[in-house]
């Protein structure tokens, strides 16, 4: 008897694999994914403009990496007491106008350089709620403002400095189609894999928020067909078509809890990550394992002979694939008091 509806994911024909350098961008969803890669030492970079919910913040992201942009003082605003950025997300925020603007244009220049390597880049679209600055909201760069202008962040300004407006499927497609073709000029072997975020955003209400899931899938799966290096992972639809529960869900009914984040995973790297790499992820995770065990008796013989054998496990790791950086793994086991 079958209590799920079946599901088809397609592997694209080239899978992720340590070789390749990832770039995560998009929703806090992605996170989960680039934080998964990140935990098992694969070589990735998570949202250098932070986390981003919108396509046009998105697209706009992607582009100023390839062109490099060197943001100034005059892309900086202060509100509450810190110096903030429309296109940035608040972890960029701060009291040192100057260090803000070192920290931005860092990110971007690790970025510039990561995305002209990147073998993959992952992007998780939110929302189709854009926001936009009104007339009345302070403009950017002293000038006033003759057109509305989207915003990655509104960090907590007055709600009439903004217009909010649900992009249509013609203008999501617009700005994304453009970024695409720009990404492929810069880095023409580059893969590019799409995800929804499957994050309920109902602050809009359940009806709204459909409307703007749909959106998202329709340009989506219309660009998959149009590039032959994009690709789709059905985040949003194994969470809401195939687990579909609210026991998957978190207190607020709104963000996955860890189950069903996991069942998720589980199936990214089943259908997205090649088998040598996966066997690797498993040696991996009994290193982590063991790294995040506790003794209570530390200065005892079975825990220094515990720490000498996963000494020994994570060298014998690193001998096997020397491309993996497993230091900090060695520090840790290496210095806790047992005779190498």
């Amino acid at each position: 008897m079958d209590f799920q509806l079946p599901i088809q994911i397609k592997s694209p024909p080239q899978l992720i694999s340590y070789r390749d350098p990832v770039l995560l961008m998009g929703s806090c969803f992605t996170e989960h994914i680039g934080d998964r890669l990140q935990a098992v030492k694969f070589t990735t970079l998570q949202n250098p403009h932070g986390i981003l919910f919108d396509p046009v913040s998105v697209a706009n992201s992607l582009l100023s990496y390839i062109q490099n942009k060197k943001y100034t003082e005059d892309d900086l605003f202060y509100l509450n007491e810190l110096w903030q950025s429309w296109y940035h997300h608040s972890v960029f925020s701060g009291m040192d106008k100057m260090e803000v603007l070192k920290k931005i244009n860092q990110s971007q220049q690790d970025a510039h350089s990561f995305l002209k390597k990147a073998k993959w880049l992952i992007i998780t679209l939110g929302s189709s709620f854009s926001y936009r600055l009104s007339e009345i909201a302070p403009p950017i760069k002293g000038e006033r403002r003759q057109s509305e202008e989207s915003v990655a962040n509104c960090h907590r300004a007055p709600a009439q400095w903004f217009h909010k407006h649900l992009l249509t499927i013609e203008e999501i497609h617009g700005v994304q189609d453009n970024c695409i073709q720009e990404l492929l000029k810069f880095n023409p072997d580059i893969q590019i894999l799409f995800t929804v975020s499957p994050v309920r955003h109902i602050r809009d209400g359940v009806i709204e928020k459909n409307r703007s899931k749909a959106r998202l899938l329709e340009v989506v799966h219309n660009l998959v067909h149009k590039f032959d290096r994009l690709h789709y992972f059905p985040a949003y639809e194994l969470v809401i078509d195939i687990l579909r529960d609210y026991r998957f869900y978190d207190i607020d009914m709104v963000h996955p809890n860890y189950q069903a984040t996991e069942f998720v995973l589980e199936k990214f790297e089943e259908y997205y990550i090649e088998s040598e790499s996966r066997v690797i992820m498993r040696e991996i995770n009994k290193i982590r394992l063991g790294r995040k065990h506790k003794a209570f008796q530390p200065a005892t013989r079975a825990h220094k002979q515990f720490l000498q054998n996963h000494f020994e496990l994570t060298q014998q790791l690193r001998t096997k694939y020397p491309f993996l950086d497993l230091d900090d793994e060695l520090a840790y086991f290496g210095g806790e008091g047992f005779d190498q």
